[in-house]
């Protein structure tokens, strides 16, 4: 599982199987679970660029798509074979648009030319698709922005979904007790304040702004950071950099957990914080702040991208102004303020607990309310019948 759209494409999957067909074909080599296709690079491709390894899996997915009625690609990875798939058989494409390569181009720093041939690939499917589904009304805008040709009639509003029962803070004692044991072993002290953030360290999760936002913190908070998957050397060097900087200032208190956790055990870290903290530049939606408010978390998050539409300011949390350069990268255009925006945000949610876990009560309810994984499929269905004509 890599990133929100693995986690999205898993669970979208379950909950549909529940009324349609549905078999899945996937990267990294065979899998064990029924309907589910997994394929490694070809072996002439191994030493190729990403991207065009990342070809020649669609290449392999794409030969065996027949029988299906339709097909559903999630991702640039993806879309290549969805999209030569849907022309081999004569049957409709859905594309559903998690991020976009126009907004990423820091990505020409992890592909070099590859970014060209991402670009390409994202560019072909999704003009060329039946329907194309995004995960937030501010992600139907950038769709409808950086792809221009596309029919606004075809781009449907889908929101990510969580689920409820897999995200949710231990209650009883055993569990608790256990919760306690992985947040100590892990370095947290539970009895102190924290701040979460959980992501990759990569340049759209904005983790060096946060870095220097945490200056302001009070000194008895813990920041917590679940953070990995380097997009590249660079920008790990950057951020480790900035992590010891801050952790000489404040004496301590900057827990790097760079592996990826085990669900429960990331469930027992956000249950003992505070606050969860996402700094984003460009989010489509944000799966992690659905997970984080499954758990009783409120947020601050900046005002981009979905996050707007899963955040409730001043209800489920904070958000923090953010005026951006309109050149894809989302930098801010003025990012000391909003380093000590986001700063003065997570002050103001930490110096008062009770009503963090306010919000954080709040949180759930709204997941409760608006981001099931039944709605999900039930609309994502609405999108399968409207391309077939049903």
């Amino acid at each position: 599982m890599y990133g929100g759209a693995g986690v999205h494409v898993a669970e979208l999957a379950a909950v549909l199987r529940r009324s349609i067909d549905v078999r899945v074909h996937c990267f990294d080599g065979p899998r064990e679970e029924a309907d589910v296709h997994g394929y490694d690079v070809p072996a002439e491709l191994a030493g190729a660029n990403a991207a065009l390894a990342t070809m020649g899996v669609d290449l392999q997915i794409a030969a065996h798509l027949e029988g299906a009625d339709l097909v559903h690609s999630h991702t640039w990875y993806a879309n290549l074979a969805g999209h030569l798939g849907g022309l081999l058989n004569g049957v409709p494409h859905v594309v559903s648009a998690h991020s976009l390569e126009p907004l990423r181009p820091w990505k020409a720093e992890q592909l070099g030319g590859g970014y060209a041939l991402s670009s390409w690939v994202e560019r072909t499917a999704f003009e060329a698709a039946a329907g194309v589904i995004a995960v937030s009304g501010g992600m139907r805008a950038d769709i409808l922005r950086s792809y221009p040709a596309i029919d606004p009639d075809r781009v449907h509003v889908v929101h990510n979904g969580i689920d409820l029962a897999g995200w949710q803070r231990p209650t009883d004692d055993a569990a608790l007790a256990e919760a306690d044991a992985v947040v100590r072993r892990l370095g947290i002290d539970p009895d102190r304040p924290s701040v979460v953030f959980v992501g990759r360290i990569t340049r759209q999760k904005g983790l060096p702004y946060l870095l220097r936002a945490a200056d302001l913190l009070p000194p008895d908070v813990q920041l917590v950071l679940c953070a990995g998957a380097p997009d590249t050397p660079q920008i790990m060097a950057e951020v480790t950099g900035l992590v010891d900087e801050l952790r000489a200032r404040r004496g301590g208190g900057v827990v790097w957990i760079e592996q990826m956790l085990p669900r429960p055990e990331l469930v027992a870290v956000l249950a003992a914080g505070t606050v969860f903290v996402c700094p984003s530049v460009y989010e489509p939606l944000g799966i992690v702040n659905l997970e984080a408010m499954a758990v009783g978390l409120p947020v601050v998050g900046s005002a981009t991208g979905g996050i707007p539409e899963v955040v409730d300011d001043g209800v489920t949390g904070w958000l923090v102004p953010i005026e951006q350069v309109q050149d894809g990268t989302g930098t801010p255009l003025d990012p000391e303020t909003f380093v000590a925006d986001l700063g003065a945000a997570l002050v103001e949610a930490v110096s008062d607990p009770a009503r963090a876990a306010e919000r954080g009560v709040a949180s759930r309810r709204r997941v409760e309310d608006h981001f099931s994984w039944n709605a999900v499929a039930e609309r994502t269905i609405d999108v399968y019948r409207s391309v077939l004509g049903a």
